[in-house]
This record gives C-alpha cells, sequence and structure tokens, in this order.
C-alpha cells in the first residue's frame, strides 16, 4: 500500500528555513542544499546535447517555493476527460490568489467555451515528505465566478450542471457577463458538477533555471489531476501538472504567454493556431526534465521508433530525488507498435496499440539488488542473480510481481507531436492512470498527456541498447537507511502503478 501522510523517511531533521513567518519547515536534509534543492539539466549523450545542453542551465528549487507574481500556461493545456484550458495564477504576499481558469471546446484553444474566476486564500505548510523536494499547503476559496462566451457554451454546460444550478446561475445568464457560482456561504455543488477543484494547490514546487548568459526563467509546479472525473475534487495529488510560467520570467519567444497574462474573465485569451504536425515518430525522443509521478516516482524516459518496421524501445531511468541525481534502477521495454486513427476526443492527436514482449532492468544500487534478490524464484529474473549494473531480462519469467511487470503486455495509448517555442518538434505521450491501473482496453485509452519529449535523433531508427546512467551525473550522499527507505517508497508505488509507470 501507498505511504500515508504521516510517512517519515529515516535520517532526516527538521531544521528552519527562511521564509513567511517562522513556520517550523521540515527539510529532509538528503534532498536539499540549505534552502534549495540544485540539479544540472539532463545530460544526454552526444546527439541530444546540440538542442539540449546549447543553453546549460542550473535549476534550483527552494524550499519554501516563492510564489508571489503571476504564473501563466504557455501552451493550450489539455487535462482528462479531456478538457482543453489556459491558465494564469496572481499569487499576492498577503496569501490572497486570483485564479483564472479558460476552458476550450476545441484542443488548440481557439473557440472560448467559459472561463472561472477563483479568488481565495493560499496557506504553505511543509516540506512534503511523501513527494521529495514539494511544498504541501492549503487553500481556502472565497468566490467563485463564471463567465459564458457563447450561447453553445451555456448549452453545454446545462446538460452538465443540476437542475438547481441550472435555475439558479444558467437560467439568465448572458454571454460575457460574470455570475456568481460559490461564495462562502453557499454549497459547492454546482462547483463538483462541473468538476471543478483546486486540490493542485495541495502540492507546490517553483524551479528557477539560470542561464549562462543571465537570463531565467521560472516555473510554477502545482499537483496533478486525478484521471478519473469522480475522484479529482478529494484527490490529494502527489505529482504534477505541466507547470506554469513566471510572466516576468518564461522562455522566449511565448506569444501565448503575452495572451494568457493580458487575458481577463471577460476577454480569454484566443490563441493561435500552429502550423500542422503530422505524427512522425521516426528516430530518438528524450525527456526534457526530471519526471515526477504519481505514487513518488522520479524518472527520465529514452525512447526509439522505427515506423518501418514497428518497432520500439523505452528506457526508463528511475530515481530516489525529484532532481534524478540518485539513479535506483533501469528498465528497458521493447516491441511492436500500430498506428490507428486520428483520435475523436482530442484534435491533432493520434491512437496507437502497443504491445511490450521484453523487459530488462539493471540495479543501480545495492538496496536495489538486495530487494529483487528476495523475491521467490521464476518470479522476477534469475533467483539471487542481480547485482549492481548487472542488467537480467525478465521475459523468462513473464516479468516481475515484485515491480508489476507483466509480460507480454498490451496498451491503449495517444499520441501527439507539435512545435515547441523554438519550432522543433516535441511528442506527448497519453497520460498514466493515477490509480495505476493499466489502459489495456480502447476504453481505458488516456485523454491527457505527459509531459512533452524532445527529439533526439531523428536519424537513429535502430533500438540504442543502453542501459546505464551517465556517468557525468552528480550523486548525492545520503545514509544506507535513508536509501533504502526511498527505495521502498519507491517501489510500492512502483506496484501500484503496474509495470508501464513511466511511459
Amino acid at each position: 500500500m501507498f505511504p500515508d501522510d504521516n510517512y517519515i523517511f529515516p535520517q532526516e531533521a527538521a531544521v528552519f528555513v527562511a521564509g513567511t513567518g517562522s513556520k517550523l519547515w521540515e527539510v529532509p536534509t538528503a534532498s536539499f542544499t540549505s534552502s534549495s534543492n540544485l540539479s544540472e539539466s539532463l545530460q544526454w549523450e552526444q546527439g541530444c546535447q546540440y538542442r539540449h545542453l546549447q543553453d546549460r542551465v542550473r535549476i534550483t528549487a527552494d524550499v519554501p517555493p516563492r510564489v508571489d507574481g503571476t504564473w501563466v500556461s504557455t501552451r493550450c493545456e489539455v487535462r482528462p476527460g479531456p478538457e482543453f484550458l489556459t491558465r494564469s495564477y496572481t499569487f499576492h504576499p498577503s496569501r490572497h490568489f486570483l485564479a483564472l481558469q479558460h476552458f476550450y471546446s476545441d484542443s488548440g484553444c481557439e473557440d472560448p467555451a467559459y472561463s472561472l474566476m477563483i479568488r481565495g486564500k493560499l496557506r504553505l505548510r511543509q516540506a512534503s515528505w511523501i513527494t521529495r523536494g514539494g511544498t504541501e499547503a492549503e487553500h481556502h476559496l472565497s468566490k467563485v465566478g463564471i463567465v459564458v462566451h457563447s450561447v453553445a457554451a451555456k448549452q453545454r454546460l446545462s446538460s452538465r450542471l443540476p437542475a438547481s444550478c441550472v435555475g439558479l446561475i444558467l437560467g439568465q445568464m448572458m454571454p460575457g457577463k460574470l455570475y456568481e457560482l460559490y461564495n462562502t456561504r453557499a454549497g459547492r455543488g454546482c462547483l463538483e458538477a462541473l468538476g471543478f477543484s483546486m486540490m493542485e494547490m495541495g502540492l507546490i514546487r517553483v524551479e528557477t533555471q539560470h542561464h549562462r548568459h543571465g537570463g531565467k526563467v521560472q516555473e510554477l509546479f502545482l499537483g496533478d489531476i486525478h484521471t478519473d472525473w469522480t475522484q479529482r475534487t478529494q484527490y490529494r495529488p502527489t505529482g504534477y501538472q505541466q507547470p506554469l510560467q513566471n510572466a516576468m520570467h518564461h522562455i522566449h519567444p511565448c506569444p501565448v504567454c503575452a495572451l494568457v497574462y493580458r487575458s481577463s474573465e471577460q476577454r480569454p485569451p484566443v490563441l493561435p493556431r500552429g502550423p500542422a504536425a503530422p505524427l512522425s515518430l521516426s528516430g530518438r525522443w528524450v525527456s526534457q526534465r526530471c519526471e515526477t509521478r504519481p505514487n513518488i516516482l522520479f524518472l527520465t524516459r529514452d525512447f526509439t521508433f522505427d515506423p518501418e518496421q514497428h518497432a520500439w524501445e523505452g528506457i526508463y531511468r528511475h530515481y530516489s530525488d525529484p532532481a534524478c541525481s540518485q539513479p535506483t534502477f533501469t528498465l528497458r521495454a521493447s516491441g511492436h507498435f500500430a498506428q490507428g486513427n486520428p483520435s475523436v476526443k482530442v484534435s491533432g492527436a493520434t491512437e496507437l496499440v502497443f504491445k511490450v514482449i521484453q523487459v530488462r532492468v539493471t540495479a543501480a544500487e545495492e538496496p536495489t539488488a538486495k530487494m529483487l534478490n528476495g523475491t521467490r524464484p521464476g518470479k522476477c529474473g534469475r533467483a539471487g542473480g542481480w547485482e549492481v549494473g548487472v542488467e537480467q531480462d525478465l521475459t523468462p519469467t513473464d516479468g516481475c510481481t515484485l515491480l508489476g511487470i507483466k509480460l507480454p503486455h498490451k496498451e491503449y495509448e495517444l499520441f501527439k507531436t507539435e512545435l515547441d517555442h523554438r519550432k522543433h518538434p516535441v511528442l506527448f505521450i497519453g497520460e498514466r492512470p493515477t490509480d495505476g491501473s493499466s489502459p489495456d482496453r480502447p476504453q481505458r485509452r488516456p485523454t491527457s498527456f505527459q509531459a512533452p519529449m524532445m527529439l533526439c535523433s531523428a536519424g537513429e531508427t535502430q533500438p540504442s541498447h543502453r542501459s546505464g546512467f551517465n556517468s557525468k551525473q552528480v550523486q548525492l550522499e545520503a545514509s544506507g537507511t535513508d536509501r533504502l527507505a526511498q527505495l521502498v517508497s519507491l517501489v510500492l508505488g512502483s506496484v501500484l502503478c503496474s509495470w508501464f509507470c513511466g511511459y
């Protein structure tokens, strides 16, 4: 089972960190230097270095995070459902916030449907013991207003809301006018019918990218949204959504940032139509950052696709820290895929079916090898044969029960390619179910996406057979007991997530 809120890693101490008031912040000392979590940009092989490391960056993450200012979307966001939206969140030194959420009827955020104006107060609590590098927070809503932008949008909302909400709110609603949907004296029934929740504010992380030329980019990571609509209003996040960027310190160029920053509840941003990017998987795609998944998983992904042979290989490097500097194990999967039809739910996306036929695992540290050696014969590779740095094939044992890996395995996927702000291709792959289940049938196909991956090498179409960790990555020191506790939590998360969590 997953560790609860009271789970505490051994060998960690409570320390004071400068912040608002005199709050005692419990900071895991093994994962932070002073008040910042320091990391380098990801270190890929030569084929990826030009685009990924042309501007070497140093990344810091202060705990507690400094959230004052306005933070905006950098692209049309896709949430489970699917829902298409842009966000603009402003936090004041007084701890009050104003959040604007603009919802659209299309995946390009060109046709505004309605906007929500949310006012409330945010209180940072403590460094998260569950999601390392994150900060737990609580929020209190004071008002939620809604503006409908078209008659068609009003009709669609009427079909989703209960009769009481339609009569009280939508009955006399005119497009372009603000109506109160919630206040502290009213119930939340109408909000829940919309699937509305600000539980994303329960987990916060702010990263600052320091570029060599003196510029910086600041990103605000808020908690992930549950992929099951019925669970999202109660779900306490352990992963992150795609980040918002500081309106004063964002990527350049970013036309979407300016449009979202200048928007209001009456004037939602209408995003420009981007150039068509037909799905072309050929080549090698890699993570752009250390990625965080629900159930305390930190990893990077490295995929190679060969469309002519309908073959693919994915390398999932798992870590115990949010900087991806403390490797625990590498998982290398391979198999075949078939490209299907364009998605009806998410315009511009394509449906695919993947079959996994082989998985190999490499333990990167002694506690991992020891844990795997404790499995029963025939359940997880060669019994007693796990060694640090030595890859084992799990195919003969049909996977690994401890890691939740089952072979062979089929999954129904959703892919989409776009061009980023530098006109470079990026690949979006379907978001994994929050509850750890597998999209092993068509009706479970994802409707939202994970973090985008960048095209590293369009010419490399053969599986690379690389499974190690880059020797240039800096490993932070931690005691053996502490590392084992982290690993136990990591593997527990993996079991909940089935084998394919990182995909």
